[in-house]
Parts: C-alpha cells; sequence; structure tokens
C-alpha cells in the first residue's frame, strides 16, 4: 500500500517543476484567479457592496444593545419618565430588528453574490481544463493517470472557486469587522478595550497554525483517498478478472487497508480540530472574564454605564468568529495558491502536438500513404521504438505489420493520425506531410480500430455514429452491415437503441471491435 502510495504521489507532482516555485508564484496565481473573478464585474460589485453594508450594520448592534440595557435602567429607576423612557426602548428595539433584518438581506446578497462568482469562474475552468486534456498528446495521458486528472479537475477547480467567498470576500468583511471593531472599542475605553482584544493575538495566530496543519493533513488525505479510488476503480473495472480468479478476498484487503489509512488520518485531523477549538475558547472566556471583572468595578464607580458594558460584551462576541475565520482565511489563500499552480500549469502546457500556423485542411484524392525514412521514440525515453521505416501503401491494398509484442506495430499505426509526431522522417498522405495539415481534417479521414475497443454508456446507435453525429440512419446501418454487426443488433428488442453497459460489456470483444 505504502507503494501506491507513493506512486500516487508521483503522479499528482507530475507538474513539479511548476510546484517548486509555488511559493514563489502564490502571489502571482492569486492574481490571476482574482482575474478570472473579475470578468464578472457587476456581481462582484454587488457583492462587495453587500459586503461593507452588512458589516457595517453588524457594528452598530452592540451600541443599540448597550442604548436599550441603559434605557431599561432608566425604566426602572424612573419615576415620572417612566412612559417616555419606555418608548424610547420600543424605538430602539424596533431599530434593532430593522437592523439585523436589512444585515440579514445584504449578508444574504453578499453570499448569494459571492457563490455566484466563484461558481461561474469554475465553470470556465472546467470547461478550458477539459477541452486542454482533449487537446494534450498521448504521451501525455501515457505518463498521467486519469484518476489524478480527476483530482485535478474537480477537487483544484473547487479549491480555486472557493477563493473568492472564502477568502477575497472574507477578508473585506474581516478587516471592517476587527479592525472597526477595534477603534471603536479602544476610543471608548483603552483598558477595557484592550481587555476585550485580549484574545484576538492568540485565537488569530492558533487559528491561522491550526488551518494550515489542516491544509497539510488534508493533501495527504486527498492523496490516501486517490489511492482508495484507484483501488475501487480497478476493482469494478476489472470485476470479472476478480470472479474469474476468487481474488475478491484480496481486493476487499486491498480496499480495507486503503480505508483504514484515510480513517487514520481522518482521526488525526478531527483531534487537531477539537482541541484548537478548545484552547480558543479558554482565552476567549478568560477575556471575558476579566472585561467582566474591570467592567463591573467600572460601573460600580460610576466611570461607564451598564450600557457600556454590555456594548462591549456584545462586541467581543461579535469579534469572535471572525477572529476565529482568519485560519480560514490563511487556509482559503493557502488552499487557492495550491490549487491555481497545479490547474494553471496544467492549463498553461505546451501542446506536444498540435496545428502549424495556418496549416491547411487535408485533401484525399487517390488515397496513397508514404513512410519515408521514419524514426520515433517516445518523449522522455532514449530508446528508438522505430528507426529509419520506410514503405507506401495504396488505394486497395493490405499492408501487414509483423513483429513480436512491444516491437511498435502499434507505435508506427498511432503516427498516421498524429497521436505522436515523428522524430524524424516524413509521413505523407497524397503528397501531403501529415505534419502539415490540420489535425480536425487528418483525424476525420484516418479510422483506426484500437486493440482495445472503448463504447461509451449510450445506444448502439449513437456509438456507431460517433465520429459523425449527423449521419443519417440508413448510413449508420450500412456501416453495421460493413462490420457484419447488422443482424445481431436488429436481433435485439431495442434494435439499434440497445443501451451497451459502462465500456461495451455488454457485448462480446469481437463485437466491440466491430
Amino acid at each position: 500500500m505504502s507503494t501506491d502510495r507513493a506512486s500516487a504521489k508521483r503522479r499528482a507532482n507530475a507538474f513539479s517543476h511548476v510546484a517548486k516555485a509555488g511559493w514563489g508564484k502564490g502571489v502571482g496565481t492569486l492574481w490571476r484567479i482574482a482575474r478570472l473573478n473579475l470578468r464578472h464585474p457587476w456581481q462582484v460589485t454587488f457583492c462587495i457592496a453587500s459586503t461593507f453594508i452588512a458589516a457595517t450594520l453588524q457594528l452598530f448592534v452592540p451600541r443599540l444593545l448597550g442604548l436599550a440595557v441603559d434605557q431599561e435602567h432608566h425604566i426602572v429607576g424612573a419615576t415620572d419618565a417612566g412612559v417616555a423612557a419606555e418608548q424610547a426602548l420600543w424605538n430602539t428595539a424596533i431599530l434593532l430588528l430593522v437592523l439585523s433584518i436589512l444585515r440579514g438581506l445584504f449578508t444574504l446578497t453578499q453570499n448569494y453574490f459571492s457563490e455566484s462568482v466563484g461558481h461561474n469562474t469554475a465553470y470556465e475552468l472546467r470547461l478550458a481544463t477539459y477541452e486542454k486534456l482533449q487537446q494534450l498528446s498521448f504521451s501525455f495521458h501515457d505518463r498521467m493517470h486519469s484518476g489524478d486528472l480527476i483530482t485535478l479537475g474537480i477537487l483544484d477547480i473547487d479549491g480555486v472557486r472557493m477563493f473568492f467567498a472564502t477568502g477575497f470576500v472574507r477578508l473585506i468583511l474581516l478587516s471592517v469587522l476587527i479592525g472597526v471593531g477595534a477603534y471603536l472599542l479602544i476610543s471608548t475605553d483603552l483598558l477595557l478595550g484592550l481587555l476585550s482584544l485580549s484574545f484576538v493575538p492568540f485565537v488569530g495566530w492558533r487559528s491561522s497554525v491550526v488551518q494550515l496543519k489542516l491544509r497539510a493533513t488534508w493533501l495527504e488525505l486527498q492523496d490516501r483517498l486517490t489511492v482508495m479510488s484507484r483501488v475501487m476503480d480497478e476493482n469494478l473495472g476489472g470485476i470479472r478478472v476478480v470472479r474469474a480468479f476468487a481474488a475478491q478476498e484480496h481486493e476487499l484487503a486491498k480496499f480495507d487497508q486503503a480505508s483504514l489509512d484515510a480513517l487514520e488520518l481522518a482521526h488525526e485531523r478531527v483531534n487537531l480540530r477539537v482541541t484548537s477549538t478548545s484552547l480558543m475558547n479558554l482565552s476567549f472566556f478568560l477575556s471575558m472574564g476579566l472585561v467582566l471583572w474591570l467592567g463591573g468595578y467600572k460601573v460600580m464607580n460610576g466611570e461607564i454605564t451598564v450600557g457600556t458594558l454590555a456594548t462591549f460584551l456584545t462586541f467581543m462576541t461579535i469579534l469572535q468568529m471572525p477572529v476565529r475565520q482568519l485560519g480560514l482565511l490563511v487556509n482559503s489563500f493557502a488552499r487557492a495558491s495550491t490549487c491555481g499552480i497545479r490547474l494553471f500549469a496544467l492549463l498553461d502546457l505546451e501542446l506536444a502536438v498540435k496545428d502549424k500556423p495556418a496549416a491547411p485542411e487535408i485533401k484525399i484524392t487517390e488515397g496513397t500513404l508514404k513512410f519515408d525514412h521514419v524514426s520515433f521514440r517516445y518523449p522522455g525515453t532514449t530508446r528508438d521504438v522505430l528507426k529509419d521505416i520506410s514503405f507506401t501503401a495504396r488505394r486497395g491494398e493490405t499492408i501487414a505489420l509483423v513483429g513480436p509484442p512491444g516491437s511498435g506495430k502499434s507505435s508506427l499505426v498511432h503516427l498516421i493520425p498524429r497521436y505522436y509526431d515523428v522524430s524524424s522522417g516524413t509521413i505523407s498522405i497524397d503528397g501531403q506531410n501529415v505534419a502539415e495539415v490540420t489535425l480536425d481534417s487528418l483525424r476525420q479521414e484516418v479510422a483506426v480500430v484500437q486493440q482495445d475497443s472503448f463504447l461509451f454508456t449510450t445506444t448502439i446507435e449513437n456509438n456507431i455514429a460517433y465520429g459523425n453525429p449527423w449521419a443519417n440512419e440508413r448510413r449508420i446501418e450500412r456501416a453495421a452491415e460493413s462490420a457484419q454487426l447488422h443482424n445481431y443488433v436488429v436481433g435485439l428488442p431495442g434494435g439499434y437503441d440497445t443501451i451497451v453497459g459502462e465500456r461495451g460489456v455488454s457485448l462480446s470483444g469481437g463485437q466491440r471491435q466491430r
């Protein structure tokens, strides 16, 4: 299992040449993410404006609560002015209710638009990532595990998506609440204000440290979950092999070990979070106890009112959550930077196989294929798979490539539609170098039947028409007749509308190839 995890890490670090410079590129990556968010300017504007208004309204709440306490105190001690004081208390209560409703509405607006910006950005990144994966050459996919690419396209994009809501917007909110709140407390009473804020440095430091540790353990947990997903994927994909060799117990043991590794780290994360939360609560209640003690003394001496003390305590309660979120803020920046570096490393990869500028479309006339002194080696290797291959295949001819396994027969065929580019020499069709025409037109004209036949989970008709989705029904039937598949299909209850199973498992090997 340790070997599986090590290999998973090696594959996950396939962009290590970029990741090594990750810290240096962190600020640039965050700025790049911010520019993606700014593609939705009106949503960003509504979100930021709502954040400022909601934070400002929240800062009025302690003042109004303090005022209400003082008004209640006057009512209790009043003789002839009780009615007026009671009316003032009702006015304050109504104002507080309206203020709370408005704050809730602006907070709702802030959350809606911050999530909207994040999801729109994620949508654009998913499309860009998927398009890039379609363009990258076989040599890239040869060295990357599909599970790692799926993780990149889901978890890393999610890390970038959350940056706007949990990073940028939270930074504005915390700056207003902590900055303005601290100023209001200290300007009211210096000593009481400092005591009220005494928990802030410890909670902010502890929260940041713990969030970074949780971030590190999350990355490790992600690797372990990748291993577990790979074990499950391979087991389900090869379920017939597993059953044929009665290897269920072996596969269960593999999955059990992978699950236990993930569970062990999950428990470690829970312990870290619980311990940290307990320490932060302790520091907060110690500060509140000191404020109550000193504030009560000042109230008895007439230096401040009961309402002022209530204002300080309410401010502390309001500030407690934003201060704890400093760690989440640090974690959001760290996660977005890490995920963004990996994601943009993929999006910025140069295509090994691509169209030349102003490349024309290929035009087939005689259908003559020519290999002229072709040599080929796989990227990153030093051994030639093919060396100085020359032959000509004309229309109507059948060319047989004979050789032992690993001699390069499949590799030679893959060079024709440019799944790979030749190391030297040229391949031409009707005198047109395949490297100098557009890939789309070339692959429309070259048909390849892979050794490992793959079918999509859809109808037989859709699988046959995959290369030309607009083909009419008769053309699809003629193709099936040419492949000697038509009679089998019409004998099925659903005919061409029959759904084939995942990877075409409901068909035989020969039927899948046809």
